[in-house]
């Protein structure tokens, strides 16, 4: 819950990074970063057969881009913000003269409401300063906002708040380098808290390029479809308390899949399918054109609300995405071809 109370807008996500790095320390052989500010926790750095586990630990976010004259702040988009869902928000202002507290105005239905398509440019914070001077001396263009809410527990089985699209990957690929840790293992296991991913996915090409690996694994998050008004028919059917999803498609490495498949059966882990013909949009596209080409493989955590403030996980989900992923890692002996033309 730590690393979801915890602002990491994309762009500035130096204070989670720290936290996750004191969280995986005491179990990892070695911590590395980088200069895109992705944090890497590693056991068997010496292994010539290389896992990298790659979560995004950076959400979407707002931007300043005006304050005008009464103090009132405009802004933009990082990453694929809901206008609709902003409405009426309290926000978290990281302002480069600390943290403040803003709310999203709009204008009262008794006077009107907001226009039909509105959009982001038709909304404001109000910080409470009643000048630019005033609002100057704590907030500037370009400083980062996310919505002001906390963490809450569904019949103490789902997860529901801002941002777990990916932190909650962040998380994973953190307790699956724990977990492998405790069942031992023959290769080396890069577990990746990147950034950037809901911006550009440079943290992803940052981490695979300098790490070089035999394969890489992106753990991010899917649409659930299990909620009213969702088409089905188009968008396929993904549930919570279902299990991990498995994605298919051009980018994917059969063989990966063949052996989280495999694994999954012999720890009756229920598995789900998602689709991805030309690309995942995840850290996945990034890491398998690096170097030489990297065989990819795509592991989400089906998530209700996507890119809204109250973003719904199960936890089971996430603990038996964990278990997958380390089974399958502590099975690997180094000598696997990943070459999907030879048996």
């Amino acid at each position: 819950m730590e690393l979801l109370q915890t602002p990491s807008p994309s762009g500035q996500e130096m204070l989670i990074q720290h936290k996750w790095i004191h969280y995986v320390k005491p179990f990892a052989d070695e911590i590395r970063t980088d200069h895109a500010g992705n944090a890497i926790g590693v056991l068997n750095p010496n292994a010539p057969f290389k896992v990298l586990l790659a979560g995004h630990c950076d959400e979407i976010a707002l931007v300043i881009n005006r304050i005008d004259e009464n103090g009132y702040l405009f802004f933009d988009k990082v990453g694929g913000i809901n206008e609709k869902a902003a409405v009426g928000m309290m926000v978290t202002v990281i302002g480069y003269n600390g943290i403040r507290t803003g709310v999203i105005g709009v204008n009262a239905q008794h006077h009107g409401g907001l226009k039909d398509g509105f959009g982001l440019e038709d909304l404001f914070i109000d910080c409470g300063y009643k000048t630019k001077q005033e609002a100057e001396q704590e907030v500037q263009i370009g400083d980062l906002i996310v919505y002001k809410r906390n963490p809450e527990l569904l019949n103490n089985q789902y997860i529901a708040g801002r941002g777990l699209d990916n932190r909650t990957g962040a998380f994973i690929v953190a307790e699956v380098l724990r977990r492998v840790k405790e069942l031992g293992c023959q290769v080396g296991v890069y577990a990746a808290s990147t950034v950037n991913e809901e911006t550009n996915l440079g943290g992803a090409y940052f981490a695979a390029s300098a790490i070089e690996p035999t394969m890489a694994i992106a753990c991010d998050v899917t649409f659930a479809t299990d909620y009213p008004g969702v088409n089905k028919n188009k968008y396929g059917d993904v549930q919570l308390e279902k299990g991990p999803v498995l994605a298919k498609g051009a980018p994917i490495n059969i063989k990966m899949n063949q052996l989280l498949e495999s694994t999954a059966k012999e720890l009756a882990i229920s598995l789900q399918y998602e689709l991805t013909p030309r690309m995942t949009g995840t850290d996945a596209d990034k890491m398998r054109l690096t170097g030489k080409g990297v065989p990819v493989a795509l592991v989400s955590l089906p998530l209700r609300y996507m890119h809204s403030p109250v973003e719904t996980v199960s936890i089971k989900d996430i603990a038996d995405e964990i278990e997958l992923l380390a089974q399958m890692i502590a099975k690997l002996t180094g000598k696997e071809s990943l070459n999907p033309l030879e048996k």
